[in-house]
């Protein structure tokens, strides 16, 4: 059975208030991996908030780009025992041309070399802008890939993705195994969040995203969501072990 991962950005108010209660109210629903976001801010406290309660944080979110903070960034992530850290987002005005995609993949690509020191890597997440800008037929994402080194790799969100147009299992399949991560969401697809729901109550193909990405960490995610986002988080688990997909 396949493990999964839970972003923690979904649980964010919760995090906030208690960050081991949380941690082991996540552990107690089956999870064993949570992906932290902001990693730097709260590096003292999740560190023993992880080990106490048994999960793992193999993936993260962290601004890295432009930032000039690259050693303590990646040195933050491996005494976290995190092995990858993607850059959640970078400002949209990059993307809108080919020269400004390739101008991101050399700074992705340069900070691998950072991470690399370290023992991580780094990735990049996608958000509906990079599949939203195409250039001559290629959508920013698929371009953006074309110019990443090896050392670079991605993790799509499948939702995202959909919002900017895309079919997220046709963007898998393009993009392979350059994908080690995806999050898994659903909902209409619409570009407000609010709209998102549990996995496996909306709209988008989830068996068939997970199956053009079967080796990709398997991460839970709700921006937001109508009702109560842990247990938002808690049907989704238990969709996707009904489902024989966790």
């Amino acid at each position: 059975m396949t493990s999964l991962s839970v972003q923690l950005y979904t649980l964010r108010e919760l995090l906030a208030e208690d960050l081991p209660g949380t941690l082991d109210r996540l552990a107690g629903l089956g999870f064993a991996h949570v992906e932290p976001f902001r990693l730097t801010d709260y590096a003292a406290q999740l560190g023993p908030a992880l080990a106490a309660s048994g999960l793992t944080a193999p993936t993260a979110h962290q601004h890295v780009v432009g930032t000039g903070h690259e050693d303590e960034i990646f040195g933050t992530a491996a005494t976290l025992g995190v092995g990858t850290v993607f850059d959640p987002r970078i400002d949209r005005q990059r993307f809108e041309s080919a020269d400004g995609v390739a101008a991101v993949a050399e700074d992705l690509n340069a900070a691998a070399a950072v991470a690399e020191k370290h023992g991580v890597r780094i990735g990049y997440h996608n958000h509906a802008q990079e599949l939203e800008i195409v250039h001559d037929g290629t959508t920013a994402l698929d371009l953006l890939a074309s110019h990443l080194d090896d050392a670079v790799v991605l993790e799509v969100d499948t939702y995202w993705a959909a919002v900017g147009g895309q079919d997220p299992v046709a963007l898998l399949k393009r993009l392979g195994d350059r994908v080690t991560a995806v999050h898994v969401k659903d909902g209409p697809a619409t570009a407000d969040p609010i709209d998102q729901v549990p996995v496996g109550q909306g709209d988008l193909p989830v068996r068939e995203i997970l199956a053009a990405a079967p080796h990709a960490l398997r991460v839970v995610e709700l921006d937001d969501t109508r009702g109560d986002r842990f247990q938002a988080v808690a049907d989704s688990i238990t969709w996707l072990r009904a489902e024989g997909l966790a």
